[in-house]
């Protein structure tokens, strides 16, 4: 199956944490809303399927396009591309912006998913993490979405932020259980170089993110979910059954996908390319009728290491047939690391798959790391 991704490079604020792609200067949203129907267009032949199994809209903060734009946005999408009954098209939103009259704008484009950008519902945590949202909009943006009729939510946590204990950690756990969402996502804080974060641990003005303190609070996620009837199918994603999202399946099981938008990454099973991140230059670009990616072939060493990287977050595994045929010597190189994973109850097989055991799943880069054909 195929995936559609847009990027909306546009946020009211910069959140200290981020260091995705995105402007606050929202004077040129026209011509990127112009520039991305046109991308559209000159990509229309990049995915062999053209029935889509997901449509995502990230940033950035997609939701503040307005009707006028979505429906541009559709349009075209459907000139190019099959959207079926089925097709799960997703939103990012920010809590701030969900009042009802735009739910109802969203859901009259064929918007059927929403992802919410909560974070935190403590206060302190969100002003230092610099959202544009209040706990009290965090909640109501929740409540108000269920309202209008979408059923199929996320919601995205973070953990790590520092604090003397875990007592917030977990009343933001139950605060979202409370509000019985079907999927969660929960990302432990990183500090990037290019972030406000990241200029400040530079400067010394902030502690690293204690690792410890990290590791218990994933502990806390995990078993907190489990016990409230979550399945945890990838490594920062949690779903009542029947609710995975498409999106993230998709990526994880290495479907291709179609990335338009600054910064947007494609694949399609040879090769991945990545537009430019700039917005000017992207806009020139595609107004010239060139499309601004860097393309990258992948050679059967990145097939087989991105493989890896990517099968074993997830609760499906890693297809040992699958290792063989991108690398014969995949075992043969790798028994003894294997043996010692198993040893140390990072990993567990069976005759088709190898997957994380709960301890693993703190360790997954590293595991993928150790087994790369390098």
């Amino acid at each position: 199956m195929s995936a559609l991704y847009l990027h909306i490079p546009f946020c009211k604020q910069a959140c200290h944490y981020c260091d995705f792609h995105f402007s606050t200067q929202i004077a040129q949203k026209e011509e990127m809303i112009q520039a991305i129907c046109k991308e559209i267009g000159l990509q229309k032949n990049y995915l062999q399927n053209k029935t889509l199994q997901s449509v995502y809209l990230g940033g950035g903060t997609p939701s503040l396009l307005n009707l006028q734009d979505l429906e541009r946005i559709f349009e075209q999408i459907q000139r190019f591309f099959i959207l079926t009954p089925q097709t799960e098209i997703t939103l990012e939103a920010n809590p701030d912006d969900l009042s009802q009259e735009k739910l109802q704008i969203l859901q009259k484009v064929g918007i059927n998913r929403l992802s919410i950008g909560i974070q935190s519902f403590h206060k302190p945590h969100l002003a230092f993490l610099h959202r544009s949202h209040n706990e009290l909009q965090a909640e109501k943006s929740v409540k108000i979405a269920q309202d209008v009729g979408f059923s199929n939510i996320n919601i995205d946590l973070m953990y790590a932020i520092p604090a003397e204990n875990h007592q917030i950690w977990e009343k933001d756990l139950q605060k979202a259980l409370d509000l019985s969402i079907p999927h969660l996502s929960a990302y432990c804080l990183t500090i990037e170089p290019r972030t406000v974060f990241g200029k400040k641990l530079e400067k010394r003005k902030m502690q690293p993110i204690d690792e410890n303190f990290a590791r218990q609070q994933m502990q806390i996620l995990m078993n907190t979910l489990k016990s409230a009837g979550f399945e945890h199918y990838e490594i920062s994603n949690f779903a009542k059954n029947g609710f995975y999202s498409k999106h993230n399946t998709n990526y994880w099981i290495g479907n291709e996908y179609l990335g338009v938008g600054p910064s947007a990454h494609s694949y399609n099973g040879k090769s991945r390319q990545f537009n430019i991140a700039h917005n000017q230059n992207y806009i020139i670009d595609i107004f010239a009728g060139k499309v601004p990616a860097t393309i990258e072939e992948l050679s059967p060493k990145d097939k087989l290491n991105e493989y890896l990287l990517t099968s074993l977050r997830t609760c499906w595994g890693a297809e040992k047939s699958k290792l063989k045929q991108l690398y014969p010597d995949f075992f043969q190189k790798n028994q003894e690391v294997l043996q010692k994973f198993e040893k140390q109850n990072l990993i567990f097989q069976n005759n088709k798959k190898i997957y994380l055991t709960e301890e693993g799943k703190f360790f997954a880069d590293q595991i993928a790391a150790d087994l790369f054909w390098v």
